[in-house]
């Protein structure tokens, strides 16, 4: 489905109270190293927007629940008794000690282990010992867990602290069109997210994290080992990242609106087989022998090209990446620390042939390409803390070189290797603080 035509991005044009972080082509580094700014970013970006918090197969049972974190704020995602949806701030109302120390279970109530004070996992305080020592008045619903927005999309579950969050699929703006054709891509089986995730902590900023999400000039310099080991072993894998000018390929970057943009490189990757693209991972022969001799070998070939990578990096701001088969999640912990978690992904009623490569497949980029990435992250974190005497960011490739257009499907377009990415995000960050620091 064609999206909303989108102009070129341009730069939020007041300064505001954070117009002095940013200049033309330009971050400033404390967008990076500040603590003061980070502690402003948990509570007024995070704070002011939508958050992904989980998908709806993590808790499929009445009671079911997990821990999550909505810009440091801990929460727990519940499904209640009613099979409905709850976002608890995981603070108990009396002393503030969390009233959930599990990272997931299945719970119809939560009991704060320092005073015994009772929730259900709708919010509502239940039970308060020895109740009659606060006085005939007290009214013990005064004191419920506080529930905040939630609201999901195709099992894509997000929260948000604020009221004044637009709707979730305004939020979503384009970047709905292409969740849907990640999910639409072996006849709309519902994706399952049940195998637990990789976490891995990095020592630098959740932006560093998410600039590299949407930054295609990286590839063949930060994973070039990887790169030339599988190409000797395996052929042409790389989709054409080492070409002389891979500004050149058909690979992209989109603006999809409101701060979400996708790195689009489908075009190379499905060119011909996605399946034969990949190199080998293990029982590889095995899966595909067992898929040919049940459905032959075209309908074979068809399920596993839709269940290889999907080329589609779609980046959802703040904190939901979609890279391959995998659903990642941006946990900041502190202004020099993140924590990245990888989730595998299913799909419900496929062949388990498909299901197993899908896993194996997804345990190759976490291992190989991820260690590459999450060195260049504290090497940046280390020069942006540690040297003051440079301020600024440089985020202007391809801002002033032509190449940008509209694409066929309504999105702005630009060359693989360009920042557009950042310019778009940052533009989104500074109308969600300004707007916060503005009440």
């Amino acid at each position: 489905m064609p999206g909303t035509p989108m102009p070129r991005p341009t730069a939020p044009v007041s300064a505001g109270r954070y117009g002095h972080l940013f200049r033309p082509g330009y971050v400033h580094r404390d967008l990076y190293a500040s603590p003061e700014l980070f502690a402003a970013e948990m509570r007024h970006l995070f704070g002011n927007t939508w958050v992904y918090v989980g998908h709806e197969s993590e808790i499929p049972q009445p009671n079911d629940f997990v821990m999550r974190t909505v810009g440091r704020r801990p929460v727990i995602l519940c499904r209640k008794e009613d099979g409905g949806l709850s976002v608890l701030l995981n603070r108990c109302t009396h002393r503030g000690a969390l009233v959930c120390r599990t990272p997931r279970g299945n719970a119809r109530h939560f009991t704060c282990g320092y005073h015994a004070w009772t929730f259900l996992n709708d919010g509502r305080c239940t039970g308060v010992p020895l109740k009659h020592a606060y006085g005939s008045e007290y009214d013990r619903a005064d004191q419920n867990l506080r529930s905040i927005a939630v609201d999901a999309y195709r099992g894509f579950i997000f929260a948000s602290v604020s009221p004044h969050v637009p709707p979730l699929v305004e939020h979503l703006a384009g970047a709905r069109d292409f969740l849907d054709q990640w999910l639409d891509r072996d006849g709309a089986r519902p994706v399952l997210v049940q195998n637990g995730d990789m976490q891995f902590q990095t020592h630098a900023n959740w932006k560093t994290v998410y600039d590299n999400a949407g930054d295609g000039y990286h590839p063949p310099f930060s994973h070039t080992s990887m790169l030339r080991v599988f190409a000797d072993r395996y052929g042409d894998v790389d989709m054409q990242y080492y070409a002389k000018n891979f500004d050149e390929s058909p690979l992209l970057s989109k603006d999809l609106g409101r701060g979400h943009t996708t790195l689009d490189q489908r075009p190379a990757m499905h060119a011909e087989s996605a399946w034969r693209r990949q190199h080998v991972s293990p029982g590889r022969e095995a899966l595909e022998a067992a898929l040919v001799d049940r459905y032959g070998a075209e309908e074979a070939l068809r399920m596993l090209d839709a269940s290889t990578g999907s080329g589609l990096n779609l980046n959802i701001f703040p904190n939901l990446l979609i890279i391959g088969n995998q659903i990642q999640m941006l946990e900041p912990v502190a202004v020099n620390r993140t924590v990245v978690r990888w989730f595998s992904t299913t799909l419900d009623g496929a062949p388990p042939e498909i299901n197993a490569t899908r896993l194996r497949l997804q345990e190759d980029f976490p291992s190989f390409g991820e260690v590459d990435d999450t060195a260049q992250f504290e090497s940046c974190q280390h020069g942006l803390e540690d040297v003051p005497e440079l301020e600024w960011v440089d985020i202007r490739r391809h801002m002033d070189t032509g190449a940008g257009r509209t694409d066929t499907d309504g999105y702005w377009r630009e060359p693989i290797s360009s920042d557009l990415h950042l310019r778009c995000y940052y533009g989104a960050w500074r109308r969600i603080m300004e707007e916060a620091a503005a009440r």
